[in-house]
């Protein structure tokens, strides 16, 4: 079955590629105008194993942030990054990441370093497996940022509530990993 997995998540990644080569094209010259950088942007998260790798996607936020947690009180959104987040168009770019193998398209969703990589026990089961694009933690938490943005401290709410939370949920998917579980997933993300 992970072999089926690994030769869907190829093709696909394959086929919208070729699908999305100019709509990209076009989001990446709106972005680096907006922003005034490049509208591709390389983030380091933990991956497969706890090892560093970099994921793309297109630049929704204007200057550079150290801050983990993304909000509307902590940086400045470009007036495309909000409409890209929206729609999740600013994660086009991973479809690279699955193609060079760092990702999947369903799977734990990457975390950067300070979190993933500081698991212990049997949750250190989420480097098992490669990280998704999208998963079922990210499914449950879709408003993720207007749940951030209310929150008084959003750091300590994250680390407090919503990552211990995401934990659980991502270790029951690896557990109840099936080839019919990720097609539900990739169903409710988009649909």
């Amino acid at each position: 079955m992970k072999v089926i997995k690994f030769i869907f998540d190829n093709l696909l990644a394959l086929v919208l590629l070729i699908i999305f080569a100019i709509p990209m094209l076009i989001i990446w010259v709106i972005t680096t105008l907006d922003t005034g950088q490049n509208g591709l942007f390389l983030h380091e998260r933990i991956g497969k194993g706890g090892k560093p790798f970099k994921m793309y996607k297109f630049r929704t936020l204007k200057g550079t942030y150290d801050n983990p947690i993304t909000t509307e009180q902590t940086h400045q959104f470009s007036k495309s990054g909000k409409f890209l987040m929206k729609y999740k168009l600013d994660e086009l770019p991973q479809l690279f990441n699955i193609l060079n193998g760092t990702m999947s398209f369903v799977g734990p969703r990457p975390d950067v370093a300070g979190y993933a990589d500081q698991l212990e026990g049997d949750d250190r089961v989420i480097l098992s497996v490669k990280p998704g694009i999208t998963g079922p933690a990210q499914i449950k938490y879709r408003d993720e940022a207007s749940l951030l943005a209310r929150a008084e401290n959003p750091i300590e709410f994250n680390d407090q509530v919503l990552w211990p939370d995401k934990v659980e949920i991502n270790k029951d998917y690896i557990k109840n990993w099936s080839l019919k579980k990720d097609f539900q997933i990739l169903w409710k993300t988009l649909f």
